[in-house]
């Protein structure tokens, strides 16, 4: 016997350990200049009062409040892992903690800054105690809030995860090959003249089997997906004959790319299904795949007759369906799969970018 592949790996779609964005992010930290910057402006806007008065504060009000904000983002940058490792409730209570911290330090530093530029209103009674608590309280509020809106994004994105893969699987489970009862006959008239070869179809047969039926949201390499075509294809080449011709133009694809499992094998049945298998004298299916501006394309072409029975084409457009929804959910909107008919030609067209393995998931 001989050994089975390796299980594929599945992709590494892992949410981060708590709520907290990547605050390294640069999108993260930009967002948040201009948060601060429109809260700046609203707070310089709000007291009554002369017009020019305000405008003359907006200046000092932006500087001290993106000093908080840069200085917050960069102790949460550079605490990140630490801050990961406590959970969300800890990760939030400490969040809000360093905030208040850093603005009660920023709050005491510009005092002094101001006391000793001989700022007029720094030297009004009681201004000191009322400038920290006035920027407290508002450190504290914005604060709640966003960190608040936070946690909502990333339960958001959780429960997004969690039912696209629910779907995922969903599609998974409902690719149901064609071949299966025919195979079977096949290999069933194999024990007695030829058992060797029946056995090896046996096995052949049985990766397919497990990958079909795999829990995992499976992700593999394209060399792994070809591989897995090629043992389907051998069993419908032994149970074709010569009216299944085949012709591979993949040199200039990367191997190492992923997708999908099962994604190019559904293709390779339809077009058997559907183009080979009803015509008497069969015909060539060709595999062409290109890699052009970062995205790979594969193109497979087969005959069809002139007038296919009803029930395969509706059969074909599930299937077909089937496939674009299982690109969407791992590619979104970058994975396409197009059909066109020309000339007795069928043709099915798969795109998507291409991302290496140690890209998508680089902690394995």
């Amino acid at each position: 016997m001989k050994a089975s592949s390796p299980t594929l790996p599945h992709r590494d779609a892992r949410i981060p350990e708590t709520f907290l964005p990547d605050f390294c992010n640069i999108r993260i930290v930009f967002i948040i200049i201009v948060i601060t910057e429109l809260l700046a402006f609203i707070l310089a806007l709000a007291p009554q009062g002369q017009a020019q008065g305000r405008w003359s504060d907006l200046g000092l009000i932006s500087l001290f409040m993106q000093w908080v904000a840069l200085s917050c983002t960069t102790l949460m940058c550079a605490l990140r892992t630490r801050l990961n490792r406590l959970g969300n409730g800890g990760a939030g209570v400490a969040s809000f903690g360093l905030i208040l911290l850093v603005t009660a330090a920023l709050s005491e530093a510009a005092y002094l800054i101001g006391s000793h530029t001989g700022l007029s209103y720094v030297q009004t009674p009681d201004w000191h105690q009322a400038f920290l608590l006035r920027n407290l309280l508002i450190s504290a509020i914005v604060g709640a809030v966003i960190l608040r809106y936070f946690y909502v994004q990333h339960q958001t994105r959780r429960n997004s995860a969690a039912e696209a893969q629910a779907r995922f699987q969903a599609l998974q489970a409902r690719i149901r090959p064609h071949f299966i009862f025919n195979s079977l006959n096949t290999i069933a008239s194999l024990t007695r003249s030829q058992p060797g070869l029946a056995e090896e179809l046996i096995e052949d047969l049985a990766d397919l089997f497990r990958v079909n039926l795999s829990n995992n949201t499976s992700v593999s390499t394209l060399e792994e997906e070809l591989a897995l075509s090629r043992r389907y294809l051998k069993i419908e080449k032994f149970r074709l004959g010569e009216r299944l011709r085949l012709r591979w133009r993949l040199d200039e694809v990367p191997m190492d790319a992923t997708l999908p499992s099962l994604l190019i094998q559904p293709l390779l049945e339809n077009a058997i299904y559907h183009g080979i298998e009803p015509l008497v004298e069969g015909g060539e299916i060709l595999v062409r795949g290109s890699c052009r501006d970062g995205r790979i394309v594969i193109d497979i072409s087969n005959p069809i007759p002139t007038a296919p029975p009803q029930g395969r084409r509706h059969s074909n457009h599930m299937a077909l369906e089937n496939i674009r929804e299982r690109l969407a959910l791992h590619f979104g909107p970058d994975g396409t799969l197009a059909t066109s008919e020309r000339d007795g030609q069928f043709q099915a067209t798969l795109s998507f970018p291409c991302q290496r393995r140690d890209h998508e998931n680089p902690d394995h």
